[in-house]
C-alpha cells in the first residue's frame, strides 16, 4: 500500500469508532518553548491531554507532521528519518486500554492485512520506587487478542535494552510475544523517562507493537535478539500510550483526573511492513525523490557505494520542503538552521552523486505529487518552496568557495576540533567534507573535539534545550498565561499600527518573558513602538473580560476571527474574544481578566529573517 492509502484506511478505521478527524498542527509549535519543532503527535494536543475541552470532541483522530531535528546524523540506515508522519488516535478522558489496544490489534491485521504472527509488543515493567505498577492488564488484553488469531501469547520480563541483548526471546522451549521492559523503553512523555519529567507533566506506561522482518539476526548488536534489537530484524510501528499519570513537586507520580489514550503510528514504518520491506525509503514519498535522483545522476539506489548518500537526500529535501512550507526559511539560528543545515547536507551528498545544480529545487514538485491528498499547500506554495531550496543551493556554494579558501589555510597540520567547528558554522563545511578533504592531504581531524564543540553549540540551539527554554505555556503557570494573553494583545495592536498585512510567524514564551515573530518588511520606528505598547497597555487598562466559545470555522472567518501560521483548522474552532479588540482561534489558557497582566514592555525588536520581525517583550 502507498502512504496515502493508509492514511486514509486509518481515518475511515477511527471514524468508525466514533473519532472525529482533525488535521495536523504546523511543525513550528505554537507557545510550546520546549523545542523548535513537533515532534510527536501529543505535542499539539497538550493542553487537551491536561484537561482543557478540545472543541471537537474526546474522541479525535489525525496524522501529525512530526520532525526530530536529533535525528539528522541518524540518517543513512534503512529506517531513520528526520520528517515523518505520526498517525493518532485520541481518548480525552473516554475509552481506555481494553478498547485501544483491541483496535490497533484489528486495524493493523485487518484493515491493512498485516499478518499477526509478525507482530510482538511490549508493555511496562513498573517502578515500584515511584509506586507505578507492572502493566498486567496490557498484557491480558494482548494474550486475548493473540489468542483469536491461534497464536499462543507467551510474556517474557526483559528489563533494560541491554538485558534483551543477555536474555533473548526464549522461555524455555517457546518464544516469546509479550516483552516487559523498563521506562527507557515502554514510558512516554514529552521529556523520557519519569526522572527527567519537569513537574507538571503527563505521561505514562506505553505499549509498543514491533513488526517481524525476519531476518537474520546480527550478533554485533548483541548475543541476543529481542524487539528492541537494533540488527534491523524488527521495526516499532506503533505505540499506545496510557496518559494516567502526572510528577508532582516531590517527585511522586499522582493519576491524572482525566486519562488518556495517545496513539502513535509511523505512518512510514507501518507502509514499509505492508511492504514487507525493511527499508523505509522504497515507500512511495520517499521512493519518488530516489527515483528522481537516479535520473539525473546516473547511479543505482542499490548500488551500496551510493545508498547513503540516496537516503541523506531523500530525507533532507523532503524535511526542508514540509518545514519551509509551514513558513520557516534558511537562516543561522533556531528552526532555520536546520533548513539551512538539510539544504545543504543534500547539496553535498548530491554532489557526491554527480547530480546537476538546481534538481533538488526541481524535485519539489514530485514530493508534492505524492501528497497532494493530504496536503495541498505543498501544491500552493511549490514554487516559493523551489525557489528558497534553489537559492540557498547557491548560496551554500559560495559560501564553499570561501570554505576551500579557509581550509587550505588551516590543511597545513592536522585539524583540530575547534577548526572544524568553525568550518562547519561559519563557512557551511559539513564534517563529512571536512574529513574527506584531510584524508586527501593525509592529515587527521579531532572527531571528539569537535564533538564536543557540537554538543555546546546544540546545548544553545537544538530542540528540547531545556537552557535556552526553561519553563513554558505548557506547565499553564499564571505568568505563562498571563504571557500567552498578552500575545493576543500585541497581535492586533500590530496590525492596527503597521496593517493588517502583518500576521503571527511563531511565539515563544517562558514564565519570565515573550518572544513574537510577526511578518513585515522593514524595522520599526520608534514611535511604532511606542504606539503598540501604548495600544496594549490601555487595553490592559480598561480590565477587558477575557470570554472564549466555540463556533463553526466558516462562522468565526465571518466574525473576522484571525488564526496563526495559516494553519487549516477543523470544522469547529475555539476563538477567544477581548471585548471588541481582539478575536483570535486559539487553544488556549488565558487569564479571565487583562487587568491581571500588568504593564506590557517591548525590550527588544529585530530581523530574525526575510520579511519576518521579532519582538521581545516582559510583564511589569
Amino acid at each position: 500500500m502507498d502512504t496515502s492509502e493508509i492514511r486514509k484506511k486509518y481515518f475511515t478505521f477511527f471514524e468508525k469508532k466514533g473519532h472525529t478527524v482533525i488535521p495536523s498542527a504546523s511543525l513550528r509549535p505554537e507557545n510550546d518553548p520546549t523545542t523548535l519543532f513537533v515532534g510527536s503527535g501529543m505535542q499539539p494536543l497538550l493542553p487537551y491531554l491536561l484537561g482543557e475541552k478540545h472543541p471537537r470532541g474526546v474522541r479525535l483522530v489525525n496524522s501529525q507532521k512530526s520532525f526530530r531535528a536529533e535525528d539528522i546524523e541518524e540518517v543513512g540506515d534503512n529506517r531513520h528519518t528526520t520528517f515523518f508522519e505520526m498517525l493518532g488516535n485520541w481518548s480525552l478522558g473516554d475509552y481506555f486500554k481494553k478498547e485501544q489496544l483491541p483496535w490497533a490489534f484489528e486495524f493493523l491485521t485487518e484493515e491493512i492485512g498485516l499478518n499477526p504472527e509478525k507482530l510482538y509488543v511490549t508493555v511496562f515493567i513498573g517502578d515500584e520506587t515511584l509506586g507505578i505498577p507492572k502493566d498486567t492488564e496490557s498484557v491480558q488484553i494482548w494474550k486475548g487478542l493473540f489468542k483469536e488469531k491461534g497464536i499462543e501469547a507467551i510474556d517474557i520480563e526483559i528489563g533494560s535494552e541491554e538485558d534483551g541483548y543477555a536474555k533473548g526471546m526464549q522461555q524455555g522451549d517457546k518464544e516469546g510475544r509479550i516483552f516487559y521492559y523498563d521506562a527507557k523503553k515502554n514510558w512516554w512523555s514529552r521529556s523520557g523517562t519519569p526522572d527527567k519529567m519537569p513537574v507538571g507533566e503527563p505521561g505514562g506506561p506505553d505499549s509498543e507493537m514491533f513488526y517481524d522482518f525476519g531476518t537474520e539476526h546480527n550478533t554485533s548488536f548483541g548475543e541476543h535478539c529481542h524487539p528492541n534489537c537494533d540488527c534491523g530484524r524488527f521495526m516499532e510501528i506503533g505505540n499506545s500510550v496510557f496518559m494516567e499519570y502526572i510528577k508532582k513537586e516531590d517527585g511522586s507520580f499522582v493519576q491524572l483526573p482525566q486519562k488518556n489514550v495517545d496513539f502513535g503510528g509511523g505512518l512510514e514504518r507501518i507502509a514499509a511492513a505492508t511492504n514487507g520491506n525493511s527499508d523505509i525509503f522504497l515507500i512511495d514519498t520517499l521512493q519518488v525523490i530516489i527515483e528522481y535522483i537516479e535520473k539525473t545522476s546516473g547511479k543505482k539506489y542499490d548500488d551500496t557505494r551510493y545508498t547513503h548518500a540516496f537516503r541523506v537526500i531523500a530525507d533532507h529535501i523532503r524535511a526542508a520542503i514540509f518545514i519551509i512550507a509551514d513558513g520557516v526559511v534558511p537562516s543561522n539560528s533556531e528552526q532555520g538552521y536546520f533548513v539551512r543545515r538539510l539544504i545543504r547536507r543534500a547539496v553535498r551528498y548530491a554532489d557526491l552523486l554527480g547530480v546537476p545544480d538546481g534538481v533538488l529545487a526541481a524535485s519539489v514538485t514530485a514530493v508534492s505529487g505524492t501528497y497532494k491528498d493530504q496536503y495541498e499547500i505543498l501544491l500552493e506554495k511549490g514554487g516559493e518552496i523551489a525557489g528558497i531550496i534553489a537559492a540557498e543551493e547557491e548560496k551554500f556554494r559560495k559560501t564553499l568557495t570561501r570554505g576551500l579558501k579557509e581550509f587550505e589555510k588551516l590543511s597545513n597540520n592536522n585539524i583540530s576540533g575547534n577548526d572544524a567547528f568553525i568550518l562547519f558554522t561559519t563557512y557551511g563545511f559539513p564534517y563529512e567534507l571536512t574529513e574527506e578533504l584531510a584524508e586527501e592531504k593525509g592529515i587527521s581531524v579531532d572527531r571528539k573535539g569537535f564533538d564536543v564543540e557540537m554538543k555546546k553549540h546544540q546545548e544553545l540551539s537544538r530542540s528540547g534545550s531545556e537552557q535556552k527554554f526553561k519553563g513554558g505555556l505548557v506547565d499553564h503557570g499564571e505568568m505563562s498565561i498571563k504571557y500567552h494573553t498578552a500575545t493576543h494583545l500585541l497581535n492586533q495592536a500590530l496590525r492596527n499600527v503597521l496593517g493588517n498585512s502583518v500576521q503571527q510567524k511563531g511565539s515563544n514564551i517562558t514564565p519570565e518573558r515573550m518572544r513574537f515573530d510577526f511578518s513585515f518588511d522593514r524595522k520599526m520606528t520608534d514611535e511604532e513602538k511606542k504606539k503598540v505598547e501604548d495600544i496594549v497597555n490601555e487595553h490592559i487598562k480598561a480590565a477587558i473580560v477575557v470570554t472564549n466559545q466555540e463556533l463553526p470555522l466558516e462562522e468565526a472567518k465571518k466574525l473576522g476571527a484571525i488564526g496563526l501560521f495559516e494553519e487549516k483548522y477543523g470544522d469547529v474552532v475555539k476563538v477567544y474574544t477581548i471585548g471588541d479588540f481582539s478575536l483570535e482561534f486559539c487553544g488556549g489558557p488565558h487569564v479571565t481578566n487583562t487587568s491581571q497582566l500588568g504593564h506590557f514592555k517591548i525590550v527588544k525588536e529585530e530581523s530574525i529573517s526575510a520579511g519576518v520581525r521579532r519582538i521581545r517583550a516582559v510583564l511589569e
